[in-house]
């Protein structure tokens, strides 16, 4: 299978989960991925420290990073003038022109984004990272597209090679009883073994950093959330 294949599978498999997939979300997680985007929008914003002419949303899904932007923006009082959610999944973005007010909506892959040099000060990819085959053409085309001093946000399940014992018991879960749960609840029994699966094989922290840096960004922040479930990376790409 060549790597277009096997991105569009993952692409299809998102469509067929797109109806639970919030729902979902809120279950496996317990409703904690919500503080994961929440301060991630918020330490980006920091980061950044001014009005974001141009947000990118990468991987937006049904939109709700999107949302915690908003929020962040409000907060801070730094408002974002242009929001643009890009998803390669017609059907995730069906479900995000309905949830996100105000912005644009393009149903295209990380690869490859039909927007101008230096369009964005802000880009985001929350959960997705992991689902793109080309990693490093992604992040060339982040580095593409944000100005000099943009910020990047990725929040990611990263693979913990060494493994502690919170490790474990994350493992424990996501091996075992998440595809039971995911089985219950959703019309695809793929999906929620591809999670587990595809965290297994996923680079680990150092590994995405050096990615990054060798693309050219300057790492701003690495921060594991909730005993290392998720992590947190920002990068800016320099002045």
């Amino acid at each position: 299978m060549t790597r277009t294949d096997k991105q569009q599978e993952i692409v299809e498999m998102f469509d067929h989960i797109s109806s639970t997939y919030d729902r979902l979300n809120r279950i496996l997680s317990f409703g904690v991925d919500r503080s994961w985007r929440r301060k991630g929008c918020l330490e980006a914003f920091k980061i950044f420290g001014k009005p974001c002419g141009t947000l990118l949303d990468v991987a937006s899904g049904t939109g709700d990073l999107m949302l915690f932007w908003r929020k962040a923006s409000c907060r801070l009082n730094l408002p974002i003038d242009r929001a643009i959610c890009i998803d390669p999944s017609a059907k995730m973005l069906d479900i995000a022109r309905k949830k996100v007010k105000d912005a644009e909506f393009l149903q295209h892959r990380a690869t490859d984004i039909p927007l101008e040099n230096a369009a964005a000060d802000l880009i985001s990819i929350s959960y997705g990272i992991r689902n793109v085959i080309e990693i490093d053409r992604a992040i060339g085309e982040f580095y593409r597209l944000l100005r000099p001093g943009g910020v990047l946000l990725i929040l990611e399940f990263m693979n913990h090679k060494k493994q502690t014992l919170s490790d474990r018991a994350v493992s424990l879960y996501l091996f075992k009883i998440l595809p039971a749960i995911g089985r219950l609840f959703s019309r695809d029994r793929r999906a929620y073994a591809y999670l587990p699966a595809s965290i297994e094989r996923f680079l680990t922290a150092e590994e995405l950093c050096e990615k990054l840096k060798k693309n050219g960004f300057e790492i701003a922040q690495v921060k594991d959330e909730t005993f290392g479930v998720s992590t947190r990376f920002i990068a800016r790409k320099p002045l």
